[in-house]
């Protein structure tokens, strides 16, 4: 998605930003962006043990009814 992405277009970005938030709130949405991203991860991390949770208990019902 963000494949052809280059120096010129990051700086580009970069000076947007500048300009849309200016310098003083520019580094407060930089720590909030981190932090919504790593909440984003923590949450699909549990989202994805879940799963293997339920994969587990799946393999072994299923194997319990063979025997």
């Amino acid at each position: 998605m963000f494949g052809n992405l280059g120096w010129p277009e990051i700086i580009l970005l970069l000076l947007v930003a500048l300009l849309l938030f200016g310098a003083k709130k520019l580094p407060e949405v930089g720590r909030s962006l981190g932090k919504g991203i790593r909440e984003f991860k923590k949450a699909l991390k549990g989202v994805e043990e879940d799963v293997e949770k339920e994969e587990k208990k799946e393999e072994t019902k299923d194997k319990t009814t063979e025997k």
